[in-house]
């Protein structure tokens, strides 16, 4: 709950006991026959405070003065009577307990001297005009209403001085608890600094050990320490997050090459038949974008990761689609899937920053469980939202809304031709046991057939496409596996026809032989269709690759103060047959680079003596000596949130992350190459 709304809350009580004691007031002014003109100014002044609480255009402890003295007003008018001599304790009583409530302890002091000065004057009043004699009865009342009213505001000031006492308490508890947050938070992130180099080591010998040969035991190994590299990059970030140090590297991508890399990743986790996995990427969404691609990329990336843990069977099925907006796009990344689901309290625990939903939970499945805690940091530092729907046992659907820049508006998948393109898309009804995944499929061919504009008739059974087909007009028939086995000598016959037939196959599935049947692995995807219709080479990949970096006889320098860190690189990069050396500090690097030129160099950050910065400045300086430019790529574990911008504005000429992912190392490769930073044979220009 706001500050503003327990201030709103608060001013509801206060002005219900305002209205109490007015209307007491104005009751017994009636019935006594007081004052005529009071009535109506009492009147006035409800209705005064009820409009400055509904407007609220004062400040809070301006309202709340008003409110109070008004009440001090409306007590000493009644008090100053002398039938209501016996009454006055009660409207002060009931306007303490207010002012407790709105904490303000100086009004306290100001209705007992009130209350004492209204006795007073009546003693006076009385005993000077002769009016009446006070019995020892009398005597006795006034002095237990005494005794009452200050025993009630030395009470009220001690509730006062207990709930300051908690504030402060709390205070204190939450400094000490945020002084301590961030000694952990800085203990995690210098730990799992410390953890990358040796993981980064596993990594890469591992890799290198399976180039060679293939070992299910080393496999084994490769796996758990990939597992664990990104728990520890897992850390880094939700600390990163909850430090606030967080920052976007925005940068041009492509949408398609995002959800490749993403394809790449998941063709090993969704290898299982009881899971479908299907990617619908609306076709006229911008071929590039401008934002921070490696956050979006971990946002799906988590958002997937829980999809397939928290779903036994069924589905999981990515949507990305978009909203044009005069700043470019509201770029929206929808997971659903068929999972366990979850509750109204476990959402709000989520959106709260918990970490996983519950601990039975964690114990089935693994994993630290800060997946979702990320993906609204990342969210939330790029200006964007999330929303979640679940339900218990029926799955559940979370949305990310981020604003993107667009720099190329063409729509990112477009048909060769298709002046003559009829599809028949055939996926037998209810096929799925979970209906969901019948709808994800539906929703795949329908949004692929309407973003690019194509004639696609969905059918429901084998002889209604035989019909459509045996009319003559169909070019590409899009099937399951399930389709297929009803009548697979029919298809294998169109397929040596002029009709191009794609089969979504299962993970165990051996093509035939002589089948002219394109044999499509999982995951389903808008892209995997569009390389059909386009007559492309099937691959797994959704996109062809942009191509191996022709390195071919450059020379590099790998520097690096931590051996086998030398030896991972130097195993890796071979395999593009560079001419590598190796330097183990910045010194020796400057030394070796003086002597003899390189091409490329690689440099570690984290250095004794000479930080990669430093050497990288003075190598250039070297380089300018001798009428040369050098490339440099920062070659570092040094992955917190904004390095690879840090280090591009210090004059890096691209940035690589350990542990060094092939992937990474080819595109900043090719990028130097087309920019013509690096060039062949002959170097740096």
């Amino acid at each position: 709950m706001g500050d503003n709304e327990r201030v709103s809350k608060k001013h509801n009580v206060v002005i219900i006991i305002i209205t109490v004691v007015s209307i007491g007031a104005l009751m017994e002014s009636i019935l006594q026959g007081w004052e005529f003109w009071m009535p109506p100014l009492i009147i006035v002044g409800i209705i005064a405070c009820w409009a400055i609480h509904v407007r609220s255009h004062l400040e809070p402890r301006i309202r709340e003065n008003i409110f109070l003295i008004y009440c001090m007003l409306v007590i000493f008018y009644h008090g100053a009577h002398r039938s209501s001599l016996y009454d006055v304790i009660a409207f002060s009583v009931l306007v303490m307990i207010t002012a407790t409530l709105l904490k303000r302890e100086e009004y306290l002091v100001f209705l007992l001297v009130e209350f004492f000065a209204i006795i007073f004057m009546q003693i006076i009043w009385t005993v000077a005009s002769g009016a009446a004699a006070f019995s020892s009865l009398e005597f006795h009342k006034i002095l237990l209403q005494s005794l009452l009213e200050v025993c009630c505001y030395r009470a009220l000031r001690a509730i006062l001085k207990y709930e300051r006492f908690v504030e402060d308490e709390l205070i204190r508890k939450n400094n000490n608890d945020e002084t301590e947050s961030i000694g952990l938070e800085d203990f995690l992130v210098n730990i799992s600094h410390e953890l990358r180099t040796p993981v980064n080591v596993i990594n890469g010998i591992t890799s290198l050990m399976l180039k060679k040969t293939r070992s299910e035991d080393v496999l084994i190994i490769r796996d758990a320490g990939v597992r664990l590299s990104l728990q520890i990059e897992d850390i880094q970030d939700y600390s990163e997050i909850q430090r606030g140090d967080s920052r976007l590297e925005e940068d041009r991508y492509a949408l398609a090459s995002l959800l490749n890399d993403i394809v790449a990743n998941y063709n090993i986790l969704a290898k299982n038949d009881n899971i479908e996995f299907i990617i619908d990427l609306d076709p006229n969404m911008p071929t590039l974008l401008r934002g921070d691609s490696v956050k979006i990329r971990k946002i799906i990336d988590h958002l997937l990761d829980n999809a397939f843990k928290f779903t036994a069977a069924g589905g999981v099925y990515l949507k990305i689609t978009g909203i044009k907006k005069e700043y470019g796009v509201n770029l929206i990344i929808e997971v659903s899937d068929t999972g366990i689901g979850m509750d109204e309290k476990d959402i709000e625990r989520i959106t709260r920053g918990r970490y996983q939903v519950n601990q039975s939970r964690n114990r089935k499945v693994g994993g630290i469980g800060l997946g979702l805690s990320i993906v609204f940091g990342f969210t939330r530092l790029m200006k964007g939202f999330v929303t979640i729907e679940s339900q218990r046992k029926k799955g559940t659907t979370v949305r990310v809304s981020i604003a993107q820049e667009v720099l190329d508006p063409s729509p990112c998948m477009s048909v060769a031709d298709k002046r003559f393109i009829n599809i028949v898309f055939y996926l037998i009804p209810n096929k799925y046991k979970y209906q969901a995944v019948n709808e994800f499929y539906k929703s795949l061919g329908t949004n692929f057939a309407t973003g690019l504009r194509l004639n696609l008739y969905a059918v429901p059974n084998l002889a209604e496409a035989k019909k459509l087909i045996d009319k003559g007009k169909i070019t590409h028939v899009f099937i399951g596996y399930e389709e297929y086995v009803l009548d697979p000598e029919y298809f294998e016959k169109i397929a040596h026809e002029n009709i191009t037939v794609a089969v979504s196959k299962r993970y165990d599935f051996e093509r035939p032989d002589d089948s002219e049947i394109i044999w499509a692995e999982k995951p389903a995807s808008g892209y995997q269709m569009l390389r059909v219709l386009n007559g492309e080479a099937y691959s797994s990949k959704l996109l062809p690759e942009e191509g191996r970096p022709k390195l071919d006889g450059l020379r590099a320098l790998i520097v690096d103060d931590e051996p086998m860190n030398l030896v991972v690189a130097s195993g890796l990069f071979k395999e593009y047959k560079l001419d590598i050396e190796v330097a183990h500090s910045g010194a020796e690097a400057l030394t070796m680079y003086s002597q003899s030129f390189y091409d490329i160099i690689f440099m570690d950050h984290m250095m004794p003596e000479m930080d990669g910065i430093e050497a990288m400045k003075q190598l250039r300086r070297i380089a300018v000596q001798n009428g040369k430019n050098v490339c440099v790529i920062a070659l570092t574990a040094n992955a917190i949130s904004g390095a690879r911008e840090m280090f591009l504005q210090e004059g890096f000429d691209g940035f690589i992350s350990k542990p060094i992912n092939l992937n990474t190392f080819e595109r900043v490769m090719n990028n130097l190459l087309k920019s013509g930073t690096l060039q062949g044979k002959g170097g740096a220009r």
